[in-house]
């Protein structure tokens, strides 16, 4: 079972900032992405919506013996994480926006949180940023429209820095010191929000964290792979290759990236 792939599946292309930084952290694991890009954003879908796209992506990864599976996707964490472990015999890794540790270093004592509606209104949210808030206050905003530009490839488009000057420009108004990324997609984003931002204000995703408790959930559980072999990947999104790839591109590891229609 060691050297079974590890599965990932997000919304589109915004969790290969996860899957990034799990191959680099464990370059000997191979892996299997599944971009549902079709269906994307994930953010904007009804709670039943998100928890039976969530199921048909878990079961394709299952069905392809995938060891562990990482939810790289803020909004599937939220609403159908505790479905999927509670169903499931493999162990799951889910993605929170990370509030804590932002809470902590802030010395202004406030928080942006930048995320998808999906995420916002889920009561797994809710929990944590009413654990790590106290005497913090949280700027809930939410990122309607930047999915899918990201997904087009529209990154450093005028519609893009005009939408984020629009949902960060209030947050600096009350006096954010800290900005947390609440979407997998967004710190595709981060090189815009720091023309955007003043350098006081920091930026706070969680894809090193998540690459961490990935590694030590594999070593918990005994099936971190101990071969030496090259890892494989094979990534799959349902709509455009070509824009998966170009989120890709910068990674040198033995991978393909192909259209699959599921």
């Amino acid at each position: 079972m060691n050297s079974q792939p590890i599965g990932v599946f997000d919304s589109g292309v915004g969790g290969t900032s996860i899957w990034k930084e799990i191959q680099k952290l464990l370059p000997n694991e191979n892996t299997i992405y599944l971009a549902d890009s079709k269906n994307a954003p994930y953010g904007e879908k009804s709670q039943e919506e998100i928890l039976q796209l969530s199921i048909k992506n878990t079961e394709f990864l299952l069905g392809e013996g995938c060891k562990i599976i990482v939810v790289a996707c803020n909004t599937a964490t939220t609403n159908a994480i505790s479905y999927l472990r509670a169903h499931y015999t493999v162990p799951f890794i889910g993605i929170e926006p990370a509030i804590k540790p932002a809470a902590l270093q802030s010395e202004s004592k406030t928080v942006g949180v930048l995320a998808t509606k999906g995420t916002l209104s889920s009561s797994l949210f809710h929990s944590t940023s009413g654990n790590h808030g106290n005497g913090i206050k949280i700027i809930e905003q939410e990122g309607t429209g930047l999915v899918p530009l990201i997904e087009n490839g529209k990154i450093d488009s005028a519609e893009t820095k005009e939408l984020l000057n629009k949902y960060v420009g209030p947050m600096l108004d009350q006096g954010m010191d800290h900005l947390v990324l609440g979407c997998t997609h967004y710190p595709y984003l981060i090189p815009i929000l720091k023309s955007i931002l003043p350098a006081h204000v920091k930026i706070i995703d969680s894809g090193e964290a998540v690459a961490r408790q990935v590694k030590a959930v594999l070593e918990k559980n005994a099936i971190i792979n101990t071969t030496k072999n090259e890892a494989k990947h094979r990534l799959h999104t349902n709509v455009a290759p070509e824009v998966l790839k170009s989120f890709v591109e910068d990674v040198t590891a033995n991978l393909q990236v192909e259209k699959l229609d599921f």
